[in-house]
This record gives structure tokens, C-alpha cells and sequence, in this order.
């Protein structure tokens, strides 16, 4: 057994040494939008160009007054839907104990009269 396994790696190891006939392995040239050796460096102190015209002071103040403003509305609208703190704060402390007998087969339904 331990003989066959020694061939089995032996042919395996030979298999990957193998190598390709010249037509298989000669690269394809290169096309497309890909690097290409231009023969010269780049010039990098060439300024690259805008996508967009930057925002002038007073657009900029346009944009921060029209964020703002949003961001007072969504805040009253938090504020307004508070409801009562303590009722919530219990059923925080039951939804998991309710939940947990409905799973178990203890209720029904998940119901806060569920004993």
C-alpha cells in the first residue's frame, strides 16, 4: 500500500513537470486599455484634470444650511414619537421571557397574558 501511494505521488510530482509545445506558451500581445511600455517615464508634475467645478463659498454654505435644516426636522420627528419610557421598559423585560414560552411550547401565541 505504502509502495502504490509512493508511485501515485511519484506520477503526480512527473505530471507537473511537464511543459507546453511553444505554441501554447507564447503570451498574447498586449491590447487593450491595459499597461503598455511607452519606452518613457511619466511625467508626473503634469496637473491632473477636474472632474467637476468645485463649489464656491456661497455653495458651499447653500449645501451645510439645506444639511442642516434636515437635520433639525429628523430630530423633532425623533423626539416626537418618544411614547411612554416605562411601558416600553417592560415589555423590554418580558418580550424575551414570552418569547422564550411560545419557542418552548408553553403558549399559543406570543401573548403578554401568556403564563
Amino acid at each position: 500500500m505504502m509502495l502504490s501511494a509512493g508511485v501515485l505521488a511519484l506520477a503526480i510530482a512527473a505530471a507537473g513537470c511537464t511543459s507546453t509545445t511553444s505554441a501554447d506558451s507564447s503570451a498574447a500581445p498586449a491590447t487593450g486599455p491595459g499597461a503598455q511600455d511607452t519606452g518613457t517615464y511619466p511625467n508626473l508634475n503634469i496637473a491632473p484634470e477636474v472632474a467637476a467645478a468645485q463649489f464656491t463659498e456661497d455653495q458651499k454654505a447653500a449645501k451645510l444650511a439645506e444639511l442642516q435644516a434636515a437635520r433639525q426636522r429628523q430630530g423633532a420627528k425623533a423626539g416626537a414619537g418618544g411614547g411612554n419610557s416605562a411601558a416600553m421598559t417592560t415589555l423590554a423585560r418580558k418580550h424575551g421571557d414570552d418569547t422564550l414560552k411560545a419557542i418552548e411550547g408553553k403558549c399559543e401565541t406570543i401573548d403578554p397574558a401568556c403564563n
